[in-house]
């Protein structure tokens, strides 16, 4: 149990997930260390066919990936993607 704003939760606090540190990798894929520690790789290819993400088919933009407060984004913002699906979506490294 802990206690939050004066509210009890059941339960333990978890920290939220958040991206602490990313490099692109061949093939539209990310390197991705998280704030507890594991790291992952995440296929990005399915997400290029969402209009949201096809700017990121430009090899130049893609690999001008960034962490803007725990974030993984491009174009100064324009583009991001939740860390909590990067980690639930990608592959652990050995």
């Amino acid at each position: 149990m802990y206690i939050k704003n004066g509210i009890a939760y059941a339960g333990e606090q978890k920290q939220p997930i958040k991206i602490s540190g990313v490099r692109p990798l061949e093939g539209y894929k990310l390197w991705l260390r998280f704030n507890n520690g594991e790291v992952k790789v995440f296929d990005f290819t399915k997400e290029l066919d969402s209009p949201a993400f096809s700017p990121l088919k430009d090899k130049a933009v893609f690999n001008s990936v960034y962490i803007d407060y725990g974030v993984t984004v491009w174009n100064d913002g324009d583009i991001d993607i939740a860390p909590e699906y990067l980690y639930e979506h990608s592959s652990s490294v050995a």
